[in-house]
């Protein structure tokens, strides 16, 4: 009988490890949606300014950070800036602050395209009532805004747990990387092991991801209506 590699999850404390690495990841995701949010916030409301030195500096910014792959972004970062400026960056900040910089981008186009999606009376409804333009964002455009935004940033937060998977190529132990420390140590023992230890991951990734996606349909399904 042929030997099944799937036993190499249930030796030592070989599942433990994945689920460690699992949640490596997600912490990684987490911080940088939850930064990516507010800055986006703030980016969005900037790009929506009519000053053409800011629409110009945030265009290019945007441009940059959407046609740059993620991967070089985390090259450039884990080992451009730490050995051009001496910092001494951990890969998992150096993913932190690749991912803060592409949530932003992202989220602050959304966040751009929620509030010029907005109709102008409600601007005017809001002046009517004597608002001031602080008082008609705080009470009457964010509130819409967030409506129009959370089911998004949700679909962000699976797309960028997905893309973490890009940091095993500097050195973070997570997931994927300690799938693979797995894989090499029973290479001879266990040479079939690569399918289920894979598929436990691709599992693992599914079971974060799909919840979530389906709470993003979820909510926007039900705004819709």
């Amino acid at each position: 009988m042929q030997d099944l590699g799937i036993r190499v999850l249930f030796m030592g404390n070989n599942f433990a490890r994945l689920l460690g690495g699992l949640w490596i990841t997600v912490k990684i995701s987490l911080i940088s949606v939850a930064l990516s949010i507010v800055l986006g916030i703030l980016l969005g409301m900037v790009m929506t300014l009519k000053n053409p030195v800011t629409r110009c500096i945030t265009r290019v910014y945007l441009e940059f950070i959407r046609i740059m792959p993620q991967l070089v972004l985390l090259f450039l970062v884990f080992f451009g800036v730490t050995k051009t400026f001496g910092i001494q960056l951990s890969g998992q900040v150096s993913a932190v602050i690749v991912f803060t910089l592409w949530g932003t981008a992202e989220m602050g186009d959304l966040v751009r395209g929620a509030l010029i999606s907005i109709p102008k009376h409600q601007y005017e409804s809001g002046a009517a009532l004597g608002l001031d333009s602080g008082q008609i964002y705080r009470y009457i455009i964010i509130p819409q805004t967030l409506r129009r935004l959370i089911p998004l940033a949700i679909n962000l937060t699976t797309r960028m747990i997905k893309t973490t998977s890009l940091i095993v190529l500097i050195g973070v132990v997570e997931v994927m990387k300690t799938a693979q420390q797995i894989i090499e140590a029973n290479r001879y023992t266990v040479p079939d092991s690569a399918l289920w230890i894979y598929g436990t991951v691709f599992f693992l990734y599914f079971l974060v991801c799909w919840p979530v996606s389906g709470l993003a349909a979820r909510m926007e399904k039900k705004w819709e209506c």
